[in-house]
């Protein structure tokens, strides 16, 4: 896994630094003085500018990642002719251990037909007003108390869409103090001194996505301050520590593989792909100033997002959540599972791309946050392959009927009218196992 991880980085760093010689631009410099007043009187204001962009590509795409992950093998495993690994079928070839859904309905109890959820309107067992009305102001109560665990238990049934914003908050301990603030008006301060390479590809990632996107347009601005602030923070390096990846690093012109003149680059060891805007845009719904939708997204991106595109082994890593999806589907679905393999549509080629961007850009907005409720509640990502595998559930009867991978692409192209809770129930406790 590491290995694989240690070239995929290389690839990326290739690509980057083609991209640096290809456009002759150099991959840090220091603005001039005009330039820093310049950006700083557009500050809040920055998705007017309109650079010319069109020789920068995104240094890589979804798709690209998963042919890496595709090509996964274990090396001590034995690849004879025998149908081995469970016979899986699917494209990850990666023998890791993964739950089935009797694991999952234990592991997602409070998500079960007999407890009030927030996201379900005809529940039967419970009325809607009456629970919504009690778990308003069980949630008013753990905010008073300001209990961590307890609010961490309590968004597992969904929060209210008044107290979702304090709640998360909450959880991931951002309390937005005052050095926290200053924190972040140091970050701006090297953003507005120093220019990047990653600030075009940041520019063209948005551009690209949140700004054709109905939701989230709006919050273009919001987006290149938070990204362009989260590439100089060097407090991310941290999360290096439990990461199977590594910070890429460059070296000061002229001092190539001198290792006292390596930096991190960027600053905080991420490099944005295609889509990475994404992972802020539906945060900009709940907080609106600056410093704290930051910090927010910087503690969501070292628990959860960054295990979206790295290869690891842990569960709720890209590569187990693949995994997870396929073996549902195969296990539960096994005639639509085999159809979609048969027509060269493997369900993973559809489905990749949803878990990467953690269903970001492709549900209605309230879903998504009722969605991001139960991986904070449940401290794990599982839940998006789960989902993967309930929107197949659903589409099963036209899945069957197509002949192309095109034609099955086209019957999920649209995710914006699901419900999230629905599906997942349905999936998870009226499927037999």
């Amino acid at each position: 896994m590491r290995k694989a991880q240690g070239s995929w980085e290389k690839r990326i760093l290739k690509s980057l630094n083609s991209m640096c010689t290809e456009l002759s631009i150099p991959l840090a410099r220091k603005r001039p003085i005009g330039e820093q007043k310049e950006l700083l009187n557009k500050w809040n204001e920055m998705g007017t500018d309109e650079p010319d962009l069109t020789l920068f590509r995104p240094v890589y795409a979804p798709k690209d990642f998963l042919e890496v992950l595709m090509n996964l093998r274990n090396p001590n495993y034995e690849n004879g002719d025998q149908p081995s690994f469970r016979n899986h079928l699917g494209l990850i070839q990666v023998p890791l251990k993964v739950k089935d859904i009797p694991e999952l309905k234990d592991y997602f109890s409070e998500l079960g037909l007999n407890t009030g959820q927030l996201g379900i309107d005809d529940s039967t067992q419970v009325p809607p007003e009456l629970f919504e009305n009690e778990h308003v102001r069980v949630g008013q109560t753990v905010l008073t108390e300001q209990d961590s665990a307890a609010a961490q238990q309590y968004v597992r049934q969904g929060c209210p869409t008044a107290l979702r914003a304090e709640l998360w908050a909450l959880i991931l301990n951002i309390s937005n103090q005052p050095e926290d603030i200053l924190y972040y008006e140091q970050l701006k301060s090297n953003v507005i001194q120093h220019d990047l390479l990653v600030d075009s590809l940041i520019y063209k990632d948005v551009k690209l996505t949140a700004s054709n996107d109905d939701y989230y347009f709006v919050f273009e601005d919001y987006l290149y301050q938070v990204l362009l602030c989260f590439s100089r923070d060097t407090s991310v390096l941290e999360h290096f520590s439990y990461n199977s990846a590594t910070p890429p690093k460059s070296y000061i012109r002229g001092k190539l593989g001198m290792e006292e003149y390596a930096v991190f680059y960027p600053p905080n060891g991420v490099i944005p792909f295609h889509g990475f805007s994404m992972y802020v845009a539906p945060l900009c719904f709940l907080y609106h100033e600056p410093s704290k939708l930051y910090q927010i997204f910087r503690e969501m991106y070292v628990r959860f997002f960054f295990r979206l595109h790295s290869i690891s082994s842990h569960p709720s890593g890209i590569v187990s959540l693949c995994l997870l999806f396929e073996t549902l589907l195969q296990t539960h679905l096994p005639q639509l599972f085999y159809h979609l393999r048969e027509i060269g549509a493997q369900p993973l080629r559809i489905s990749f791309k949803w878990m990467v961007r953690a269903f970001s850009g492709y549900l209605a907005t309230d879903q998504l946050l009722l969605l991001w409720d139960r991986i904070l509640g449940y401290n794990s990502l599982e839940i998006l392959a789960v989902l993967a595998a309930a929107v197949f559930a659903f589409r099963a009867v036209n899945l069957m009927e197509v002949t192309s991978l095109a034609a099955a692409e086209a019957v999920l192209a649209d995710l914006s009218t699901l419900k999230v809770m629905p599906l997942l129930q349905i999936f998870l406790f009226a499927t037999v196992s």
